[in-house]
């Protein structure tokens, strides 16, 4: 029987061997079942259950700093210092009929001598005499949303019904809370660049060790006239599949954390770790565009993991040839 009564066994005319769907599918070129795929699975899931968490925390803080921003940035605090030679509940009312005569203040609430003994708790502890203590008296004024008050003029008027009072502001705690939220969304970036290389390290090496494991394979493919994209191909799908799995696995655990950590929070309500807490990062829940970047997170290191993959494979396939 002479070679031209056998039809040809691969087309090589065309990139792809002809090779039935269903025996593809059967024989695929990356054991789908391999302890390099499961680990990487882990890993990959750990990376983004890290990046999840890192991210979900940068903005539980940035939302509970732009709230405290916004609630100190709408009120003044105005202190008048008690003096021998002054009466200082009359100077506190004196005080406060000058304020409300500015233009932009909603309201002004004085605090009573017994208010402003307790704010200095916290420091001197409670059923202490502040008789013979210099206690100034505090007022509150509350600054109408979008005005912008004249703090000269204000600072005139207040010194003028009471030459000890001061006037605060609050810019310069303002300043501090814009640069700590600053500096924690430059760690939480810094923390997202590591675990992005070392994802990009952990697929580099698994696609190595795959590739490696398969060379015979590969080799094999190249000589019946497979090209070096349907190979490429074959791998990237399962990397791909491979980091869709460990992505939705992290991030989806990550949201499960978030999502019960509302409901943690409310069962240390009332203690002083979960009062700390609950000033820091509020009630600990996301919003819903949160859980949004979350997911698209997850994503994001999926395909990072398929373009990695997909990176090693063809210098790994130059090094072959």
């Amino acid at each position: 029987m002479s070679r031209t009564d056998h039809g040809p066994l691969v087309d090589l005319g065309r990139e792809r061997p002809q090779v039935s769907a269903r025996a593809r599918n059967m024989s695929p070129i990356v054991p789908r079942g391999s302890i390099v795929g499961s680990a990487l699975v882990a890993v990959v899931a750990i990376m983004t259950f890290l990046a999840s968490i890192t991210t979900g925390t940068v903005l539980l803080v940035s939302a509970s700093a732009a709230e405290w921003q916004s609630e100190v940035a709408s009120e003044i605090t105005i202190q008048v210092r008690p003096t021998p030679s002054r009466d200082v509940d009359r100077d506190a009312t004196a005080v406060a009929e000058a304020v409300r005569t500015q233009s932009g203040i909603l309201e002004v609430r004085p605090f009573s001598r017994e208010e402003s003994a307790k704010l200095l708790e916290p420091w001197l502890g409670s059923g202490l005499s502040l008789d013979d203590l210099p206690v100034p008296r505090v007022l509150v004024a509350r600054v109408q949303p979008g005005s912008t008050i004249d703090l000269e003029m204000l600072r005139r008027r207040v010194t003028q019904a009471a030459p000890t009072a001061s006037v605060d502001d609050h810019r310069a705690w303002i300043e501090r809370m814009r640069s700590m939220t600053g500096a924690t969304v430059v760690a939480g970036i810094g923390i997202l660049m590591l675990v992005i290389v070392a994802t990009i390290i952990s697929v580099s090496f698994a696609t190595r060790g795959a590739m490696a494991a398969n060379r015979p394979i590969v080799e094999v493919l190249h000589f019946v006239g497979a090209g070096d994209r349907y190979i490429a191909n074959r791998f990237l799908r399962h990397f791909l599949r491979l980091g869709l799995e460990g992505g939705v696995t992290g991030g989806g655990i990550a949201m499960l954390v978030f999502g019960f950590s509302e409901s943690i929070a409310n069962w240390f309500s009332g203690t002083p770790v979960g009062d700390q807490f609950a000033a820091l990062l509020g009630t600990f829940s996301l919003r819903p565009s949160g859980y949004l970047i979350l997911a698209v997170q997850a994503v994001v290191i999926a395909a990072i993991t398929a373009w990695a993959s997909r990176r090693t494979l063809f210098a790994t396939l130059n090094d072959i040839e």
